[in-house]
């Protein structure tokens, strides 16, 4: 069977690729530390399951509306206005199965052949595949470790060409826990007002904010950059609950009905019962959310002092999400029983398989020098899960 061009350079997301081969190898024994997985360890809150509970006894199993049940809806809209002073309306929002489906909707409707996409790296992995596939050109911009790995608005500005169409914005990052400031989006709205650039604002790590870093809506800045700008958001992060697919998007009604098309021909609606769990989730008691951030910001703090005592690993201390990216580029070049570290996917293989430890090599991210971890898990397997990289890393030669 001959395959379609546009996938045949498309490779499984690497994030998932290793959480899958973490898990089989745990299925044969083996004890691996996995700080792969991008999502929360906690369990979905008891409130949030007792209404996907009620949504199953009431018979609320069928069909929905393509883009979203009104009650859902309405929740989401009431958050932005809560939580971020934006207003939208019904037909502005798209509830869609997770974040991802949101994206994927949004690069078939806004992107074409001809177009170049800016993208800042570090990035989340399925940025670029996902605007490749709807024909258009990702244009990276390399961000510097030392910088803190943000996009100024000249780097911004020394990117645009005729053919930009759009400008990818992750904050708070995955994978680096960036959170770029008031002053910061500022800056680069400005520039996308004035060179009529869309901006797709990705805020699915909003509520996870550390210190003294608060979470700024791009959109939030103007009803001119509001115009321009598609919000995506969802509950997967910070409710725990990946696996129910809730993601949402807000834009201009032109773009909502495209997008909502597009799914119509697709997936159609959303679970319903994931529904009434999400409208729970954004309506319901916040007071989970409180207590798992107090928990990561404990085991940020952790994890970046490990890896900073492990001799040629440094980290710096993210402001959000629930990630790290140390460099790990000291290491290249090394070699264990005669094979050489090359590159972060080589180290990755090495660590897995000397210190049956998995982490997220950081080419896929735009980022060679780096891996990810998360540290969505227990402090008893963060500690462990460093001591074995720092025994691994000393049999280097």
């Amino acid at each position: 069977m001959r395959l379609a061009r546009r996938v045949q350079n498309i490779k499984e997301s690497p994030t998932l690729a290793i959480t899958a081969k973490a898990k089989m190898m745990k299925a044969r024994g083996i004890n691996i530390i996995g700080f792969g997985a991008g999502e929360p360890d906690f369990d979905t809150p008891r409130h949030i399951k007792d209404a996907a509970i009620r949504a199953i006894d009431e018979g609320f199993t069928k069909y929905t509306q393509v883009g979203g049940i009104d009650e859902l809806k309405d929740a989401i809209i009431e958050k932005f206005r809560k939580d971020n002073d934006l207003q939208y309306t019904r037909e502005e929002v798209l509830v869609s199965c997770g974040g991802k489906h949101s994206f994927f909707n949004l690069c078939q409707a806004l992107f074409e052949e001809g177009n170049e996409v800016i993208i800042p790296s570090p990035y989340w992995v399925s940025y670029p595949v996902m605007v490749s596939m709807a024909g258009a050109t990702p244009v990276i911009v390399p961000t510097c470790e030392d910088k803190g790995f943000r996009m100024t608005h000249e780097e911004f500005d020394k990117s645009i060409t005729p053919a930009t169409k759009a400008l990818v914005i992750n904050s708070p990052s995955n994978p680096t826990g960036v959170v770029y400031s008031a002053e910061e989006l500022m800056a680069i709205a400005e520039i996308a007002v004035k060179n009529n650039i869309s901006i797709i604002s990705d805020e699915i790590y909003e509520k996870l904010c550390y210190d003294d870093s608060h979470f700024i809506s791009i959109a939030s800045i103007s009803d001119n950059v509001k115009r321009q700008t598609v919000v995506l958001n969802g509950v997967s992060k910070a409710y725990s609950m990946t696996g129910w697919r809730i993601g949402y998007a807000a834009g201009s009604k032109e773009l909502i009905k495209a997008m909502t098309n597009i799914q119509s021909q697709s997936t159609s609606n959303p679970s319903s019962i994931s529904q009434k769990a999400a409208v729970e989730a954004l309506c319901g008691a916040q007071d989970t959310i409180v207590e798992m951030l107090r928990e990561f910001d404990k085991r940020r703090r952790f994890i970046v002092d490990g890896l900073n005592s492990i001799e040629g690993i440094t980290c710096t201390m993210p402001a959000g999400a629930f990630y790290v990216f140390p460099n790990i580029s000291a290491f290249f070049k090394r070699s264990y029983k005669g094979k050489i570290i090359g590159g972060s996917i080589e180290f990755a293989d090495f660590l897995i398989d000397v210190a049956e430890v998995a982490v997220v090599p950081g080419r896929p991210f735009g980022a060679e020098g780096h891996v990810r971890l998360s540290y969505a898990m227990s402090m008893e397997n963060i500690e462990e899960g460093i001591k074995r990289i720092a025994e691994a890393v000393r049999r280097l030669e």
